[in-house]
């Protein structure tokens, strides 16, 4: 079903899920549902699958494409917190497999839906030395080769912090697909804060110039903040990228409340600023990060019902990249003359 994806998204709006981690959090879910591994979201792949299928099927339910694993952390930085970073390949193919049966339930003729490997930046970042560039990709070749293995339509590394730690996994990916024999879509989404850069200091055409080149298939927002923070971003996308363009922010920017942090946008107001996103910058793929609920993405559908994304005619500016800034090549018309002159010491 995978090459399918990218034909879905060449015809109409495809509709991805809201969040998995705030949702999750929402379950009165005890030390002993977490295997005394308190916060290891993925390893209820393994201790309450129920909980997890149910989570897949309130968003396909409300009409969702396409559902992302639970596989946010299933990556060498996280496990390790917890000491289980040998059971990378098993949660990664648990999380899938569990998404891909509830999908294909929920699938019928002429309605696929999709099943998205969610890679997670984890939270050791490459650039700061935190953790070697080879131990990463290697981890999440075995996340990939999981999520595969696990039947996976595409591929989406997202929250991408740190230039070095997305491309660690994109090549981690690309390793899994040779050896799987399963090639599926690359997706990556860079996380943008509100200081408008990702949160080593990467602007959003640097991430583009050094991201594209890598072959990826869909690029994109996610996380971080609401629509109206990455309205801008998403237009250089917009204007820049060849490929199509994906958009699944917050729902809004957290409040502190009395019983912890509450994410303010309303279903209503999030359909709204994704449709202007899908007709003004043409974005193809939507969705929901942190705080979205099913009511969110039923909205969502509702919406995505009578949108046609615009039409875009990116202009990309060829150039190179540094961790902060693009650098595009200027372009010269001063004509050079070169070649061998009179040379006066001459016999």
């Amino acid at each position: 079903m995978s090459s399918s994806l990218l034909e879905t998204l060449a015809t109409r709006v495809v509709v991805a899920d809201g969040a998995m981690g705030t949702a999750l959090q929402a379950h009165d879910l005890s030390l002993d549902d977490f295997a005394g591994l308190e916060g290891c979201n993925e390893i209820l792949n393994v201790t309450r699958p129920d909980v997890v299928r149910g989570i897949h099927r309130g968003y396909l339910e409300a009409g969702a494409d396409a559902i992302e694993t639970n596989t946010f952390g299933a990556n060498y930085a996280n496990l390790a917190e917890y000491g289980v970073t040998d059971r990378i390949y098993q949660l990664a193919e648990r999380g899938a497999a569990l998404a891909r049966e509830v999908a294909d339930e929920y699938s019928a003729p002429g309605r696929p839906r999709f099943v998205l490997g969610s890679v997670g930046p984890g939270t050791k970042l490459p650039t700061l030395g935190h953790a070697p560039f080879a131990t990463l990709r290697d981890a999440y070749y075995d996340q990939v080769r999981g999520l595969l293995d696990g039947g996976v339509d595409a591929v989406l590394v997202e929250t991408c912090q740190d230039i070095l730690q997305a491309k660690a996994a994109l090549i981690g990916a690309r390793r899994a697909m040779k050896a799987t024999g399963r090639t599926v879509p690359l997706l990556a989404s860079i996380t943008v804060e509100t200081t408008g850069t990702m949160l080593l200091g990467t602007e959003v055409g640097a991430a583009l110039a050094a991201l594209e080149p890598m072959g990826i298939d869909v690029i994109g927002l996610n996380c971080a903040t609401g629509p109206a923070e990455m309205s801008e971003h998403l237009r250089q996308l917009s204007q820049q990228a060849r490929i199509p363009l994906s958009v699944m922010p917050n729902a809004g920017l957290p409040e502190l409340g009395p019983d912890g942090a509450v994410y303010p946008l309303t279903p209503d107001e999030l359909a709204e600023a994704l449709s202007t996103f899908v007709t003004d910058y043409g974005v193809q793929l939507i969705g929901g990060c942190c705080g979205t609920t099913a009511e969110h993405i039923r909205l969502l559908v509702e919406a995505a019902k009578d949108l046609t994304p615009a039409p875009r005619r990116p202009r990309p500016e060829p150039g190179l990249s540094s961790l902060y800034q693009a650098v595009r090549f200027a372009r010269d018309a001063t004509r050079v003359r070169t070649g061998k002159g009179p040379t006066p010491n001459a016999p």
